[in-house]
């Protein structure tokens, strides 16, 4: 008998106790939650509305004004939700999703957690369900640790950009980080948490000692490598389909003061990648490594010069980067004042070894601070011109090192080639030294590389740059990526069938089944990413 099915009859016995325990204890519910009841969706919202109302919690479960649960920084799914739970405490969240739990087989409510509201295709979203707000919870407080391997306990409600200022307050920093900081830590705990650090610190899920966990029974745990691994490593990267990471304790280190932050351009790709994995690869490199495609853009390198200056000015005013499609290696180096003299040695040693085009090399020196949280000056801007809150139909990929030219010559060469709708961003990592046994679902190949497609549409536009459009373009990219020698994976996974699943896992497939049997054997938490049915009664499949 394989594990995989061992576990399925043993949840199969589990669920008839859990059934007949409805029979006997719950009956008050079966009214209106049973899967056979002929009441009417109004009876069956009045009837649960009832229930909850009667329960006690630190925080506050609201029924009215939660239409804001329906929506997310994607803009294109809206499934509201009965009600929103705004936790003050841990035994909150433990509270309902037992309650939940304790409906058994006479219930389909479903309960997701909800962070800042960045997810893109409504995985935070509960149809009908409860929506955990989850920056509600603040405690604990922040708790520092200081000593020779530093620390911070941080609820998983705290936004990133919270924790790297009260972190700095204490010279200290986490490691490693998303492009945007204005997100929670469990949220992007769940996925993993990827940006230009992750080829020298791994992602965020790779910097991360504890958790504490509440799973789909209701149950509090603490986990780590050495404690409960296996839930540990499950939740890691995990989706939100074994439990709500409510406390997380994140590795630190010394904090730089500034940063030195540079661009240069490529026209050749072959060239361009090259650079870049020799950079991920050396010893001694820079401490940020990304880069982006710029498809057909006028004006480019003035329009650099608000924020960077050029190498080379007279040089700089000569190139034109109409028509072309070009390739921005952009990379940082930390540092602090009284080392700025050995850091710029370390530059240009650097960048001696790279083959950019000459004459568009641009720097700029900024804080540490202003560097990380780059990216929410521009929102700040869109949000001014109306721009921000529109559809966001992003597609990330992690494209093997072995496929990366044959994957631009299709992409870049026949699909996304005259221009793009947002940016479009390139960068290897290597996952050799990375955390194992989570999760976080990558190529098969160690070095491969993120590829993320951020568009924003445009409404009501009908040309390149409306939804219908970028859907379009996103389809025929994926048609392309499902080519199984490619052997890609989607970062920020979203499809709509078990089987496209089950392709995406892989062979990891029967291990997250397990551990959704384990710690989630009703399919309670995130319908949204829309992996396991509840309606289904999972456990019984």
């Amino acid at each position: 008998m394989s594990s995989i099915e061992f576990f399925r009859q043993k949840t199969r016995a589990l669920l008839v106790l859990l059934f007949l325990h409805c029979f006997m204890i719950n009956t008050e519910h079966l009214c209106s939650n049973h899967p056979f009841s002929s009441s009417s969706p109004r009876t069956t919202q009045t009837s649960l509305h009832s229930s909850l109302s009667k329960m006690r919690f630190d925080g506050n479960l609201c029924f009215d004004k939660i239409e804001y649960a329906a929506n997310d920084f994607g803009n294109r799914y809206h499934r509201m939700p009965s009600a929103v739970l705004r936790p003050k405490s841990v035994s909150d969240i433990s509270t309902i999703i037992k309650y939940v739990f304790d409906l058994g087989l006479t219930s389909e409510l479903t309960v997701a957690a909800r962070g800042h509201g960045h997810s893109f295709e409504g995985q935070a979203q509960a149809y009908q369900g409860i929506v955990i707000s989850m920056e509600s919870l603040r405690l604990p407080e922040t708790s520092f640790h200081i000593g020779k391997h530093p620390y911070v306990d941080v609820s998983a409600g705290q936004l990133w950009i919270n924790i790297l200022h009260e972190s700095l307050q204490h010279g200290l920093t986490p490691k490693s980080w998303t492009d945007y900081l204005h997100l929670t830590v469990g949220g992007t705990l769940s996925n993993a948490g990827i940006s230009g650090q992750a080829f020298k610190y791994g992602p965020q899920i790779n910097n991360v000692y504890q958790l504490e966990v509440v799973t789909g029974r209701g149950e509090v745990v603490t986990c780590s490598d050495e404690q409960n691994s296996d839930l540990f490593h499950a939740v890691l990267g995990g989706l939100g389909q074994f439990g709500i990471i409510t406390k997380a304790r994140i590795a630190l280190q010394p904090a730089p003061e500034k940063v030195k932050w540079i661009r240069a351009l490529y026209s050749d790709f072959s060239t361009f990648v090259r650079d870049q994995e020799h950079l991920v690869s050396s010893t001694n490199s820079f401490d940020y490594v990304e880069g982006f495609v710029l498809i057909n853009r006028t004006g480019l390198l003035n329009n650099w010069r608000s924020s960077f200056n050029p190498k080379d000015p007279v040089q700089a005013n000569q190139f034109t980067s109409e028509g072309k499609i070009l390739f921005c290696l952009e990379v940082a180096k930390y540092y602090n004042p009284e080392d700025l003299d050995q850091i710029d040695q370390d530059i240009d040693t650097l960048l001696s070894e790279l083959n950019y085009i000459s004459s568009t090399l641009f720097s700029s020196e900024v804080s540490y601070v202003d560097f990380l949280d780059r990216v929410h000056v521009s929102e700040i801007k869109l949000q001014e011109k109306g721009l921000w809150d529109v559809p966001h139909p992003w597609l990330n990929l992690l494209v093997p090192r072995s496929k990366i030219h044959e994957f631009a010559q299709e992409v870049f060469g026949n699909i996304v080639k005259d221009t793009s709708n947002g940016p479009v961003l390139i960068y290897p990592v290597n996952k050799s030294r990375w955390k194992s046994g989570t999760s976080f679902t990558t190529p098969e190949e160690d070095v491969f590389y993120l590829v993320a497609f951020l568009s924003s549409a445009m409404s009501p536009s009908t040309g390149q740059d409306s939804l219908e459009h970028i859907l379009r373009q996103n389809d025929r990219i994926l048609s392309f990526c499902g080519r199984p020698h490619l052997g890609i994976k989607q970062y920020l996974p979203h499809y709509n069938t078990e089987e496209e699943w089950k392709a995406h896992f892989g062979a990891r497939w029967e291990v997250f089944y397990r551990r959704k049997l384990m710690y989630d054997p009703l399919g309670i938490l995130a319908p949204g990413q829309g992996i396991f049915r509840r309606e289904k009664a999972f456990g019984l499949q």
